[in-house]
């Protein structure tokens, strides 16, 4: 699996993360995986809620206690 873009949203608050997603996102192809990293603990609903909203695939959420990892789809 080719990662597109990384962003490392790491010490940024809500809604930093999901907004520094939505914008890389955007300059991606259809279909381009974006992986972010995420201290804060509001990420884990809030990056599902917005992949949801904008129709992007949730590829995967991991938990590593201070860190969360999402990987995401962009939609087509």
């Amino acid at each position: 699996m080719e990662i597109a873009a990384e962003i490392d949203a790491r010490g940024l608050l809500c809604p930093l993360p999901v907004l520094r997603l939505r914008k890389v996102l955007a300059a991606q192809a259809p279909g381009a995986i974006v992986r972010l990293i995420a201290t804060d603990g509001a990420s884990w609903i809030d990056v599902p809620h917005f992949c949801a909203t904008d129709g992007h695939e949730l590829l995967s959420a991991r938990d590593d206690g201070d860190t969360k990892t999402y990987l995401v789809r962009r939609a087509p």
